[in-house]
């Protein structure tokens, strides 16, 4: 593969509840200041959020495109409702827009027509990717739970298929969705009466073992990592297997700085030990993980990512 094809840092969809006015200058300040090349928009978990950023949408998405930046609008990763089937309709409706498809659902809308694949969707092996690009993929976010060894094995025949291959390389990692809302659950709700506590957790609520110890994140009906994935001891090794864009997953930590360190050491401006220091110094309240990439338990942290 090439190490040096071109590496485009991207920026994920915001997965968390977070107040309307918060989202939109978050964005602003990534328009303006975030050196990133692809901002993702929209309602990735829960379909009752999604009403509450109609108003700052359209400013948000002028402003991004403004900076020059290119839009992809993310449909939800779990559809079972009628309200939910809907909502992934009026995304993949939107003539002339990227989408990012997160389920089969819009998948099937999407036949036929240019768009990305998100890290729901499970693309593991080569026959799948060969699929996802008929149907007219023409970027994948591969599943963050995949080891290097397997990046590797498709980052070629993705390229003979014309797919551009993404991996997520910071934010916690998302594991799984579940038909209930844990949030609501924790706060003695239901779903349908959840009156969107989730918002109290920005970041996600943490979960912890009869131990006492952190062990994984709430974010609605979603299950996330507690430990935030931290990729930047890999990003050169991916580039050289093929991955072309590096996601980064929105958090209330500065993500500006953030992007500039991802982008200082996939452009040789800072080394690794640098860059790490630079994310060590954001004092988030987890420790870092890359277990997945290395092969070990997900959790796990190498020392070498820190080099």
């Amino acid at each position: 593969m090439n190490g040096n094809i071109a590496s485009e840092l991207t920026l994920g969809p915001v997965l968390f509840n977070w107040a309307p006015e918060r989202w939109r200058d978050f964005y602003f300040r990534v328009a303006d200041e975030a050196p990133v090349d692809v901002v993702y928009l929209g309602e990735v978990v829960c379909y009752k959020r999604a009403p509450l950023f109609d108003d700052v949408m359209p400013e948000v998405v002028a402003r991004v495109q403004a900076a020059g930046k290119t839009v992809v609008y993310s449909t939800l990763a779990e559809v079972m409702s009628k309200q939910e089937r809907t909502l992934v309709e009026d995304v993949c409706g939107c003539d002339g827009a990227l989408i990012e498809a997160n389920d089969g659902s819009a998948l099937m809308r999407l036949r036929g027509r240019p768009h990305h694949v998100g890290p729901f969707v499970n693309a593991y092996n080569e026959g799948t990717v060969a699929v996802l690009a008929r149907n007219g993929a023409r970027s994948i976010c591969l599943p963050p739970e995949m080891p290097k060894t397997a990046i590797a094995n498709l980052c070629g025949p993705a390229a003979e298929c014309g797919v551009m291959t993404e991996v997520q390389v910071f934010g916690r990692v998302p594991l799984a969705l579940s038909a209930r809302c844990y949030h609501a659950r924790a706060h003695g709700r239901t779903k349908d009466t959840c009156q969107f506590v989730c918002d109290t957790d920005p970041d996600g609520m943490v979960l912890r073992t009869l131990e006492d110890r952190p062990f994984l994140a709430v974010n609605g009906i979603q299950t996330m990592s507690h430990a935030f994935l931290n990729l930047l001891g890999g990003v050169r090794e991916l580039r050289a297997m093929g991955v072309s864009s590096f996601r980064l997953s929105p958090h209330t930590c500065d993500m500006v700085a953030v992007a500039r360190t991802f982008r200082d050491v996939l452009d040789g401006k800072v080394d690794i030990g640098e860059g790490q220091a630079q994310l060590a110094a954001l004092a988030l309240d987890a420790p870092f993980c890359d277990g997945f990439y290395t092969g070990n338990a997900g959790q796990t942290w190498s020392r070498a990512a820190a080099q």
